[in-house]
């Protein structure tokens, strides 16, 4: 067919789209008014003709070869007013029947507009991103994007050959966000957004910040995922989670980054969710943890980051597998009792330019300051907290891990970066908040909002703030003014702690207060005792390697750290490879050394910390007061001339723990302690066991206490202390 002449108004519209400036697709193309009869308008550059086949009231369907009004690919034909078409293509080599994309009205509802630009949308993930679903009985995938400032938005793909003409999307004025359906689109095709600025520069492509899944980096393009319909089986999980993560239960966490934990033995480069799942779960059900907390997941596009600066807040990495696939794992791992946290990144993202970055050619995400925008120690962007769909967008990605995952808990990363303008800037370089002071009053805000939506809304599950300044109330209610965090990383206690153990021993009597100032701020939050990943990258060496002595001196440190630490208040944090006592620093492209499971040290310290997780699960002392000064006594923290502690763990209804710390590689025999109750006790740790690697010196299982007061109370024991050991005992029954 031959191009005719149209309206010179129309043509200037049709000369818009061809050239990819179209803001306004649906005036050209589509179904309009033409008289007495409608007009349709398509756009197929390359096809070779395109029939409209119309389908009548009486069930006939009537084929109409359509004109080409344009040689750039546009084609138009007239059919009566009430009649229904689809579309039948020739290709070069082949016939194709599709329906037309600008045949569908408005796919967005008032109220999801509303909602999305107040930041309040509670499935916001059902609403924007690629949804496939059936719009008036024509499967497609529906595309919803934020990008308010854009002249123009389409949606690119393998589908339609990475060309922004050919879909070009609707804009809904009021909410910034571009809508289109596309029939025929299934799962599992790969897709971006191209966006024209307003001054009609073509950006580029832009990965979906709500896409659901994405391509295995380093490719980065959006993949359209299947609606989740994963069969769960975790009913028994579910409904017993709000008591077994009550802040009076037992919370012991292996953290992992699932890349490097182990390599998978079938030439993959990086084990999957299936093989982790028959692997990591019986491990962690040895040890006794209770959770498992796994390094940011979300897709990320450098590796080198952990998943530290990720781009796609609603899609599991594709470098373990696909979301059922981490569904299963999850799924798995609550039917073997172990809960699942999530390391979740809402303080900033990479620039990478398929990202987030300057997404609608404005800085939308972001702050266009640099002062407010840009983080200097990270070279990474700051999220815009001012800005409602901002909000609503990271408020959204936390809702849809706890919904569509049944994740147990998110640890909220760097929130000391979100709660101060001056976070790692030197005076003038950053901008006071309204009242001329340092803290970042819209991230309080997000925070209070984030908080209460998700206790709201999955009551039981977990909030967790890395979190490493003064900021008063960090764990509590948001409604009494605080951040409504359920637990803070206590990160005083690590390095206080940290420095102790690093010291020589013979040092070591000058510095009690490295192990004894923790109490003073003890029960002013909710604290996880964290020895994180944090502790054994970037030179700091192993935990191991922290420890001063010879190789057995170096092991019993440890021992002795960790036990101090599971009997400390506060829940635990150990990061993958301190149970085998780890020795060389964390590396993420390597896998920890499973060699130490064979050597008698390395599986000595493994099996200290099995029944350091048994002993926390098992005796109520040791958990259920972590938040309470009643469940603590110091009796010892001033024999500086011997570098011995002992405090009591408390509990009603049960026997307490008695602890002892020898820090220094000299036994000490007779060494007198009080205790509460008289008679046996029994000896149920001595990290100086043969078992853990120890000399096995102790005092054979058991000891009697003797009606000779000490240390405030009526009754006391005489121990013997092996060096550089942790004992806890508790009165026999």
């Amino acid at each position: 067919m031959h191009a005719r002449t149209v309206d010179p108004a129309l043509q200037d519209m049709i000369n818009t789209l061809m050239t990819g400036q179209c803001g306004d697709p649906f005036a050209v193309l589509g179904r309009h008014r033409d008289h007495r009869q409608d007009i349709v308008r398509v756009f197929y550059p390359d096809a070779v003709e395109v029939h409209l086949m119309i389908q009548q009231a009486s069930g006939q369907t009537v084929e109409k070869i359509m004109r080409r009004i344009d040689d750039r690919g546009l084609y138009s034909a007239t059919l009566p007013r009430s009649a229904h078409y689809f579309l039948r293509i020739r290709w070069a080599d082949a016939w194709q029947e599709t329906h037309d994309p600008y045949s569908f009205g408005l796919l967005l509802g008032d109220i999801d507009l509303y909602l999305f630009s107040e930041g309040k949308h509670q499935q916001i993930d059902r609403m924007m991103g690629a949804i496939p679903m059936t719009v008036n009985g024509i499967e497609g995938v529906r595309f919803a994007v934020w990008a308010p400032n854009a002249r123009r938005v389409s949606v690119v793909g393998d589908f339609n050959i990475w060309d922004g003409r050919r879909h070009c999307m609707r804009l809904r004025h009021g909410s910034g966000i571009w809508e289109l359906f596309i029939p025929g689109v299934q799962a599992g095709e790969r897709y971006k957004y191209e966006i024209v600025s307003h001054s009609g520069k073509v950006l580029p492509a832009k990965a979906d910040p709500y896409a659901k899944a994405a391509e295995l980096p380093p490719a980065n393009a959006s993949v359209i995922a299947p609606p989740d319909a994963f069969e769960w089986h975790d009913e028994e999980w579910m409904a017993a989670r709000p008591s077994r993560q009550s802040n009076t239960a037992p919370l012991s966490i292996y953290e992992i980054h699932a890349p490097s934990w182990r390599h998978p033995q079938h030439g993959r480069e990086i084990i999957s969710w299936d093989e982790l799942g028959d692997t990591l779960i019986p491990y962690l059900q040895d040890l006794g943890f209770t959770h498992l907390e796994l390094l940011p997941i979300a897709e990320y596009p450098f590796s080198g980051s952990w998943g530290y600066q990720p781009l796609s807040l609603y899609a599991p990495t594709a470098r373990h597998g696909s979301r059922a696939q981490f569904a299963r794992f999850v799924d798995r791992c609550h039917q073997a009792g172990l809960g699942i946290i999530l390391d979740w990144v809402p303080a900033h993202f990479p620039a990478d330019q398929h990202g987030l970055a300057q997404f609608d050619g404005t800085h939308l995400y972001e702050h266009a300051d640099p002062q407010e925008g840009y983080h200097q120690d990270w070279h990474t962007l700051i999220y815009n907290y001012g800005r409602n769909e901002v909000c609503g967008f990271l408020a959204g990605s936390a809702l849809h891990w706890l919904e569509q995952f049944h994740i147990d808990g998110l640890r909220v990363d760097a929130v000391a970066s979100m709660l101060y303008r001056d976070y790692s800037r030197k005076d003038g370089e950053w901008r006071p908040n309204i009242h001329g002071g340092r803290e970042n009053l819209e991230a309080v805000n997000f925070l209070h909002h984030l908080s209460e939506t998700l206790h709201d809304l999955h009551p039981g599950t977990l909030l967790i703030a890395e979190e490493s300044t003064s900021w008063p109330g960090v764990t509590a209610p948001a409604r009494t003014g605080g951040l409504g965090f359920d637990y803070k990383w206590n990160m005083g206690w690590m390095h206080d702690t940290l420095r102790y153990m690093q010291r020589d021993p013979l040092w070591r009597g000058y510095h009690p207060s490295d192990l004894t100032f923790g109490m003073i701020y003890a029960y002013s939050e909710r604290f996880i005792l964290p020895l994180s990943h944090d502790e054994v990258v970037h030179g700091k060496g192993s935990l191991l390697g922290k420890m001063p002595g010879d190789d057995w001196q170096k092991h019993a440190n440890l021992r002795a750290l960790y036990a101090l630490m599971w009997a400390y208040p506060g829940r635990k944090l150990l990061f993958m490879g301190g149970e085998i006592a780890q020795p060389q620093e964390w590396n993420h492209d390597g896998e920890l050394a499973w060699h130490r499971l064979s050597d008698p040290l390395g599986r000595g310290v493994h099996a200290l910390i099995r029944s350091l997780n048994w002993l926390y699960r098992h005796l109520p002392a040791l958990h259920t007061l972590d938040d309470h000064p009643e469940g603590f006594q110091w009796l010892i923290a001033d024999d500086t001339q011997n570098s011995v502690f002992a405090w009591v763990r408390y509990t009603p209804n049960a026997p307490p723990v008695l602890i002892v710390g020898n820090m220094t590689p000299v036994p000490r025999w007779d060494y007198r302690i009080g205790v509460p109750w008289g008679g046996p006790w029994q000896e149920l740790l001595n990290t100086d066991a043969d078992i853990f690697g120890g000399s096995h010196l102790g005092n054979q299982g058991q000891v009697y206490a003797q009606d000779i007061p000490s240390h405030g109370l009526d009754h006391s024991v005489s121990l013997t202390l092996p060096p550089l050991s942790v004992l806890y005992l508790s009165p026999a029954s």
